[in-house]
């Protein structure tokens, strides 16, 4: 149990190092992405006022229905086409992409391919 909560303040350290260099602007906001171990969170930030534009996860319904389970690659790339679809109705076609402290690699690298390929550019 230590391991995972020196684990988890490794990665928010890490998260608010680079958060000193990434700032989301109404131009180019912020696509900042959460993963726990059973579901992936992602949300379109303007960190000037403070207001999330888009968001998606696998705990909405039109995701989840279909996929069996929100922890894996495939349900990255569903919720990355998801927050790209979702950002362009709004107009949003350029972010900054934050990884939020973890490793880009496996479900945060798979949310991002999936994005840029539905349209979003970062």
């Amino acid at each position: 149990m230590l391991r995972k909560q020196n684990k988890n303040a490794a990665r928010q350290k890490r998260h608010l190092r680079v958060r000193k260099n990434i700032i989301g602007t109404a131009e180019r906001p912020r696509l900042n992405v959460f993963r726990s171990l059973s579901h992936i969170y992602a949300q379109i930030i303007n960190d000037h006022t403070g207001a999330t534009l888009v968001s998606a996860s696998t705990m909405d319904k039109e995701v989840s229905q279909a996929l069996n389970y929100g922890g894996n690659i495939e349900a990255a790339k569903a919720v990355g086409e998801a927050i790209a679809k979702r950002a362009l109705d709004q107009g949003i076609k350029q972010v900054v992409f934050d990884r939020g402290g973890y490793l880009y690699h496996g479900r945060v690298a798979a949310l991002a391919a999936a994005a840029r390929e539905a349209g979003l550019e970062f």
